[in-house]
């Protein structure tokens, strides 16, 4: 399985990288069966963050053609208002220290980052993941209505508003679309999508390599519809 990790200007560390570290495990783990690598929309960069300005390298040009899987990370930065329209129009080059979340995944939207998930999530060979506020920008851009998904709780309000329905859930798998809750939950995700893609003795090995018990129970749309309490 070869995934593709998201880059972009403001995106948050934690986002991308514990789920880079976990799928680079699982990946010597199953000898070779897991490849990762940091993208962008714009190609090889040096993409900077929104954490303290940490600067992580995009090595390769985000390709929805290539079988696997793609990741989106959200931002970190301030909460915003709640309700705040992202505004799509700020100036990309303007520094990510000051600005609210929505404001950092709002921008992605007059990148060409948009139209390369829409092409993923259009190509049957794609599984797309995101972690924290990923879920926003795909939502943001018209991709996910109708759609089950979830995000950082502060954020599933607008989930909603774009027509998702938004699970309070750590993992929500929707077919092609696994997407996480809060910023840690990178960790729960990428080890599901090992079990679910590779393997579970292979998720697992790399879940005691980390010493970290997942979280949650990974909701589907499937089973039952539980009566209220």
């Amino acid at each position: 399985m070869y995934a593709q990790i998201v880059l972009f200007d403001g995106f948050d560390p934690l986002d991308a990288v514990a789920p880079y570290e976990v799928l680079h495990a699982g990946g010597i783990a199953s000898g070779g069966t897991v490849s990762v690598e940091l993208v962008s929309a714009e190609g090889p960069r040096d993409v900077v963050s929104s954490t303290g300005g940490l600067v992580l390298r995009a090595t390769g040009t985000l390709d929805p053609a290539r079988r696997g899987l793609i990741l989106v990370p959200g931002a970190a930065g301030r909460v915003g208002e709640s309700g705040e329209v992202p505004d799509p129009g700020t100036d990309a080059t303007q520094g990510q220290q000051d600005a609210s979340i929505p404001e950092l995944l709002g921008r992605t939207l007059s990148t060409g980052l948009p139209a390369l998930l829409k092409a993923a999530l259009d190509n049957p060979e794609v599984t797309v993941a995101t972690v924290c506020g990923g879920s926003l920008v795909l939502a943001m851009a018209g991709l996910l209505e109708g759609r089950n998904a979830t995000t950082h709780h502060l954020g599933r309000d607008l989930l909603e508003a774009t027509g998702v329905h938004a699970v309070n859930a750590r993992v929500v798998d929707d077919g092609d679309l696994v997407t996480g809750a809060g910023v840690t939950s990178g960790l729960d995700l990428a080890l599901y999508l090992l079990e679910r893609e590779v393997g579970p003795r292979i998720a697992h090995t790399v879940e005691e390599l980390f010493a970290h018990e997942r979280r949650g129970t990974v909701w589907r749309a499937q089973g039952p519809v539980p009566a209220a309490f």
